[in-house]
């Protein structure tokens, strides 16, 4: 099973709970982002878009610990940036551990052999490489020779000594299913424990903004990918039901609180990969987010937006309700012929606002007064 048995039952428990107890809305992952600092410049990413002294900020140990208190949810995905340039990351890991979560350390892996000897391996911490492909897919989305094949190497590095590793893909415009297909074969016989497979998110800041896929490209792509397949036993580190959402057999609204985000700004609404707003505490980002403002259908910016920080969290609440659907569709695999699920109507969405240059300037503007948290 891609993803762990132990996991599996604690996160379906924990879903489980919360719907006993009433709550609407409640996390399931924490997007945990210590820094922005990346040794690479993916032309897809709008991630590091900042002046120096906001990529010089850290977020301390102890302001880790307290956003994964304070949020509750019983996974961590520790994110940037690239996690590994923060001296502290192997202090930050080790305590979310002993605290009970599930942690995904996402890495470039570029520093991941160097720094293998500071981690112990785990049940429940897993290797989350970004690798977008083969050599010249990867090499290509990461704007840098050489990439995938120190990447393919830290990989092997560390399943040899025992951790689990996943890999995060994301798939732009001009991806050939017959190619990702052999891809995924290859990751497969290295190894890995899992992917994780979403279309990329159309960054308004990324450098590259003529290969984002939208909605129906997506769907058709994925359907091609899961068609081509049937019995090769790759491992998807994802629910079954986002794996047929993405094939366009699910009409599913975002669930953007499903994976609340904490950064150097501070807990960034509405969701990970859109930055319009921050807030001092989660309770107040809960409190005062209008999420209804948020979302294919009622925001622009979120138009084509399938990537698995808003939708996953969808598929495993639909899952948690309807588990003979879900069961079914494990079983069989998402569906890639006949009707898709109707798509939502974008008549009524608001127009994209941006407010980036904004914050920026309020955080340079803290900085230079030395009052920044």
């Amino acid at each position: 099973m891609p993803v762990p048995l132990n996991q599996a039952i604690r996160v379906g428990a924990y879903v489980a709970k919360q719907h006993a107890l009433g709550r609407k809305r409640y996390p399931l992952v924490l997007m945990l982002e210590p820094l922005f600092r990346c040794n690479l410049a993916c032309a897809g990413c709008g991630k590091i878009d900042y002046p120096a002294p906001i990529l010089n900020q850290r977020l301390s140990v102890s302001e880790c610990l307290e956003a994964v208190d304070e949020c509750g949810a019983p996974v961590v995905a520790i994110a940037g940036g690239e996690p590994l340039l923060h001296k502290e990351m192997p202090q930050i890991v080790q305590a979310i551990l002993e605290r009970g979560k599930f942690v995904y350390l996402c890495t470039n892996a570029l520093l991941l052999e160097k720094k293998l000897d500071q981690y112990k391996a785990h049940k429940n911490f897993s290797w989350d490489v970004h690798l977008d492909g083969d050599q010249e897919m990867h090499d290509r989305s990461v704007s840098q020779k050489g990439v995938f094949t120190r990447a393919v190497s830290a990989i092997k590095a560390a399943k040899s000594r025992g951790f689990r590793v996943c890999i995060n893909t994301t798939l732009f415009d001009g991806a050939k299913p017959e190619r990702v297909a052999v891809f995924l074969d290859d990751v497969n016989a290295i190894g890995i424990d899992g992917v994780m497979i979403s279309p990329g998110y159309a960054y308004e800041r990324a450098p590259d903004q003529q290969h984002f896929l939208n909605r129906q490209k997506s769907k058709q792509l994925f359907r091609d990918i899961f068609r081509l397949g049937k019995d090769r036993g790759w491992k998807f580190n994802q629910s079954s039901l986002f794996l047929d959402f993405l094939a366009g057999n699910q009409r599913y609204l975002c669930t953007p609180w499903g994976k609340p985000t904490r950064n150097v700004f501070g807990w960034q609404r509405p969701c990970y990969l859109l930055g319009e707003g921050y807030a001092k505490t989660y309770r107040e980002l809960m409190q005062t987010t209008d999420w209804s403002r948020y979302g294919t259908g009622n925001y622009e910016k979120c138009a084509d937006c399938m990537v698995h920080s808003g939708y996953e969290a969808t598929a495993v609440l639909d899952a948690v309700r309807n588990p003979l659907k879900a069961a079914r569709v494990a079983l069989r695999g998402p569906r890639t012929k006949g009707p898709m699920a109707p798509e939502i109507p974008l008549d009524n969405q608001r127009p994209a606002e941006y407010v980036f240059s904004r914050h920026v300037q309020q955080k340079m503007a803290e900085l230079h007064a030395g009052t920044a948290d």
